[in-house]
């Protein structure tokens, strides 16, 4: 059986659950926490989560194992079979990456857990979500989903990126970075309604706890 390492609260971890869970995978979770000790070096070369077990081995990065999923199991397809098509499905997940997810991670320690973030970094992070959500807007299509009339990986990205900068946005600087973007706010808000969505959103809302006495415990 395929295992899943990592836990709730991560937004990648959640990316390939729920990956696993509209592809209707039978799956182990694996509770695995970011360190650097030995045990979790030999599962992650960087120690970092989520992490797919299988029979050969390990396999890491999320955006290595959605197209792994997809390209070795059974279920719904979340990569077009056209090499165009399929291109650009990963270009915008690669852009809700690197310019949606990352700058707004650089924030997330003042946004969400209280943790002061110097003003330089908070600046650094609202220039670049502000670009980044001007790129997708021109790139990506809502149509009704982000890359066109089927769910893909570029959806998961959104998922589980667009929602935790639109809360840096508003948290931080009063910015709604969807403002001018109506059908990928009604496209995030009918993906949130999704049974298996929901479902990750109760195990995080139970797993925060014992995250944030974690945090609490490293401060």
């Amino acid at each position: 059986m395929l295992k899943l390492y990592g836990f709730a609260v991560s937004n990648y971890y959640n990316m390939v659950k729920l990956a696993l869970l509209e592809k209707g995978l039978p799956f182990e979770e694996v509770l695995f926490y970011p360190t650097q000790s030995p045990e979790s070096l030999a599962i992650s070369p960087r120690g970092k989560v989520p992490v797919l077990g299988i029979e050969q081995g390990f396999i890491n990065e999320t955006g290595v194992i959605l197209p792994y999923l997809d390209d070795t199991q059974s279920g719904r397809k979340l990569l077009p079979a056209d090499p165009f098509l399929r291109a650009r499905v990963l270009a915008l997940a690669k852009e809700i990456e690197l310019y949606i997810e990352l700058p707004a991670r650089a924030s997330f320690g003042e946004a969400f857990f209280g943790m002061p973030v110097p003003e330089a970094i908070k600046e650094k992070t609202r220039a670049e979500l502000l670009l980044g959500f001007a790129s997708l807007k021109r790139h990506g299509a809502f149509a009704p989903y982000v890359a066109g009339s089927e769910f893909s990986v570029a959806d998961i990205y959104f998922l589980y990126s667009v929602d935790l900068a639109c809360a840096v946005g508003q948290k931080l600087f009063g910015i709604d970075f969807m403002a001018e973007m109506p059908e990928a706010k009604a496209l995030l808000e009918r993906l949130q309604q999704w049974p298996n969505v929901q479902r990750i959103a109760a195990d995080k809302e139970a797993a925060m706890p014992a995250f944030l006495a974690m945090v609490a415990a490293k401060k």
